[in-house]
């Protein structure tokens, strides 16, 4: 293992476990080292133990680089590596095994900390057929959402990566997508136009969570009733033990969801696991869809569907009404039609 591919193993590791910002940003920074630095000077510091004179370098750090050049698994990735693991229960891993690609992710287009390639890269080594790049809507100015220009842009991005991916002998494919802001009076963040190129459609509620119910209601049917949406996203905007869920009735939003075709996304972040089980019942019982997402913002946190999978299976939610279990071309007929 290169000093190199530790360190992006470490920093993979931490985001798995949603580790401080502070402290995988310490390792982004030994890596920026890394890739800068003169490799023959980077093996000289190791063996000297004047890795630390180097800005950026840490003993934490060091110690991971020291340990990779001597051909040996670092000490600090070993522990990180096993305290990251996420559980997955009996019930859940047919789930898991069901699933063919995630529905909403992130990347560095908007407030991702991983490039699409490195993100492709990841999805296709956890055995995904397809995944939805789903950066935010140009509204979410503090995760850097992207606007049309930018959207057209990162399009023809994706065409380029998927040709690369083709020409590697890979079967997977990167489907385009956006997760869009839901205004105050339920319209959206970007034009029927360019929702209308894209292959999946996530819209999420991310402003004014605390407004009244009534209104709330309003707003999130008027959203999943728009043809273009296909997944409504984290939809109570909670998180666990810090932002209360927002106050919607649930009864409205359900039946339209089933009525306008509309996913229901179970979230799979562990700060969110969004919606709590009560609603994923009332979900369920009026026939709606569902997606599995991990939302992910790092390629670590790509591996975070079985906690979706795990309550999901708690729920007893049927499998075959989950979107993201079916083939990428079976998703694009549902999200067409």
């Amino acid at each position: 293992m290169t000093p190199e591919a530790a360190l992006l193993r470490v920093i993979h590791c931490l985001d798995r476990a949603l580790a401080s910002p502070y402290k995988t940003r310490a390792f982004v920074g030994a890596l920026d080292v890394v890739r800068a630095i003169d490799p023959v000077e980077l093996a000289e510091r190791a063996r000297d133990g004047r890795l630390i004179e180097l800005d950026g370098i840490g003993d934490a750090t060091a110690g991971v680089i020291t340990e990779a050049l001597a051909g040996l698994t670092p000490s600090y990735l070993a522990k990180v590596e096993a305290e990251s693991q996420i559980e997955l229960t009996d019930a859940g891993r047919p789930y898991l095994d069901a699933l063919r690609g995630d529905c909403h992710l992130h990347s560095t287009w908007s407030d991702g900390g991983a490039p699409i390639e490195a993100m492709a890269a990841t999805a296709i080594d956890l055995g995904h057929e397809y995944m939805v790049l789903t950066d935010h809507s140009a509204r979410l100015t503090v995760a850097h959402g992207l606007n049309e220009e930018r959207l057209r842009e990162q399009l023809v991005e994706i065409d380029r990566i998927n040709d690369e991916i083709a020409a590697a002998g890979h079967d997977f494919r990167i489907l385009t997508g956006m997760e869009v802001d839901i205004f105050e009076d339920g319209s959206l963040d970007l034009s029927d136009e360019l929702l209308g190129e894209l292959d999946v459609v996530v819209a999420s509620v991310h402003s004014k969570l605390r407004m009244d119910a009534d209104q709330m209601t309003r707003r999130m049917v008027a959203a999943v009733a728009n043809p273009h949406v296909d997944i409504l996203g984290h939809c109570t905007g909670r998180k666990v033990g810090k932002r209360p869920e927002s106050q919607f009735d649930a009864d409205y939003v359900f039946a339209a969801c089933a009525q306008f075709g509309t996913a229901v996304e179970i979230n799979c972040r562990p700060e969110r696991l969004d919606p709590p089980r009560a609603l994923i019942d009332l979900a369920i019982g009026y026939g709606c869809h569902f997606s599995i997402d991990s939302d992910a913002h790092a390629t670590g946190q790509l591996e975070w569907q079985p906690y979706g999978c795990n309550r999901a299976a708690e729920r007893e939610v049927p499998i075959d009404r989950i979107v993201n279990t079916w083939s990428a071309d079976e998703l694009l007929a549902w999200t067409e039609s």
